[in-house]
């Protein structure tokens, strides 16, 4: 299956949180946990310290009608947690695959926040993908836990670069079969 052009996003709903498409006012709260140093060495693609404007162009692209990744923020300000949990993205890849990437504050680490966005992403399944990819750094076990809870199997290790980092980090890789 290949992707046409980006679509709207709808809001995916869970127990605790509704996965919604970026705005222009989250920008204060990403800025925050994305330029926060734990956050972005989780991350391959979020630079530390996070520079100006790294936040607005981060929303510009989420809103770009030619992007290759949907990015929903989890929201939980319905439900009495914080309007900005953490961020949750499908890549599209070729042939129907995409990769499933996320982060999470660490305000809310260790809650479940990040399995029950993994769980709902997977569920409703927006970009129709056949099979989802992800790839974790090996020094973060507790993300390789999302992804194994929620049925990724693992398929090998890697290495990634980080941007935070600055260099090439070993990753672990996992994939799930939606078809």
């Amino acid at each position: 299956m290949m992707f046409e052009g980006a679509e709207v996003q709808a809001p995916i709903e869970t127990d605790r949180f509704v996965l919604r498409p970026v705005r222009k006012s989250d920008a204060g709260l990403l800025r925050m946990y994305a330029g926060d140093r734990r956050v972005a060495r989780a991350t391959r693609s979020i630079p530390h310290p996070l520079p100006p404007g790294a936040t607005e162009a981060f929303i510009a692209r989420a809103h770009d009608p030619q992007r290759t990744e949907d990015v929903w923020v989890m929201d939980g300000a319905a439900h009495g947690l914080g309007e900005v949990l953490g961020v949750v993205g499908l890549e599209r890849m070729d042939r129907g695959q995409c990769e499933i990437g996320y982060w999470v504050a660490p305000a809310f680490w260790n809650t479940g926040i990040a399995s029950d966005a993994v769980r709902a992403l997977i569920a409703a399944n927006p970009l129709r993908c056949s099979t989802l990819f992800a790839s974790v750094f090996q020094d973060n076990p507790a993300s390789a836990r999302v992804l194994t809870n929620a049925g990724f199997a693992y398929i090998g290790d890697a290495e990634a670069f980080s941007v935070a980092r600055t260099a090439m980090v070993p990753t672990w890789t996992y994939s799930l079969k939606l078809d």
